[in-house]
């Protein structure tokens, strides 16, 4: 009798484990949709926040990858153009590659003859324009690092006002599932906003990264052609 007992208080307590491990599995659609509205809102906005950051890097990291690629003949075909006096042919070949170091290097063929400090300046104020097309849409990134993880403390407290506006109405019991709503809000969107800020940080110090490369190169570029119209013929 007590065998019998035990076995079935056994098996019970197996069950109930079974069912408690079934009640705690929940998807992420689940949890979302648990949020209520304001929730759903929110995470909709982040969404589109994290898939606008993901478009931005990828556009940018292509764009940049193919100004950097500079042949590494380049600057010795310009040199040699230029020093034999074929400035036509000079442009041309900048005009043929097409890359942020050949504009520069084509605006500064196209000041040959003037004062050295006006190439230079040429060179500068092209330089400009080049970083800034570069740079376009990246503070965009930036702008989302650290809006989505506001947008998510946004939705904590929205949370967590309708979690203490449903305990105010509960009548004076506390129940958990009446607080499940606000909770889940306040939660999931916490989550969401520190995933697309993460997300955009590491996206736009890449980026950042790359871009000072490419600068680097147009600089190391243009300082190679202003010291050869520098040298004594």
């Amino acid at each position: 009798m007590l065998n019998t007992l035990l076995q079935n208080t056994q098996e019970g307590a197996e069950v109930l484990t079974e069912e408690e491990s079934v009640e705690k599995t929940l998807s992420i659609i689940e949890l979302i949709s648990s949020g209520g509205f304001a929730g759903q809102l929110i995470i909709a906005i982040l969404f589109l926040l994290l898939v606008g950051a993901i478009y931005i890097y990828f556009e940018r990291i292509f764009a940049i990858k193919a100004a950097s690629k500079v042949d590494s003949n380049f600057m010795n075909q310009i040199k040699d153009h230029v020093s034999n006096g074929k400035v036509d042919s000079a442009q041309m070949l900048c005009a043929q590659v097409n890359t942020p170091v050949s504009r520069l290097i084509g605006k500064g063929i196209s000041r040959i003859g003037k004062p050295l400090a006006d190439i230079n300046t040429a060179i500068e104020n092209a330089g400009r324009l080049e970083i800034y097309g570069l740079e376009k849409n990246v503070s965009i990134l930036a702008t989302i690092s650290g809006a989505a993880p506001m947008i998510g403390f946004l939705g904590t407290v929205v949370g967590m006002i309708l979690a203490i506006y449903e305990l105010a109405n509960a009548g004076g019991s506390i129940q958990m599932d009446v607080l499940a709503s606000g909770l889940y809000t306040a939660m999931t969107t916490t989550v969401a906003g520190l995933i697309v800020g993460i997300v955009g940080y590491i996206a736009y110090n890449h980026l950042v990264v790359k871009t000072d490369k490419v600068v680097y190169q147009m600089e190391a570029n243009s300082l190679e052609f202003l010291d050869h119209l520098n040298e004594p013929t």
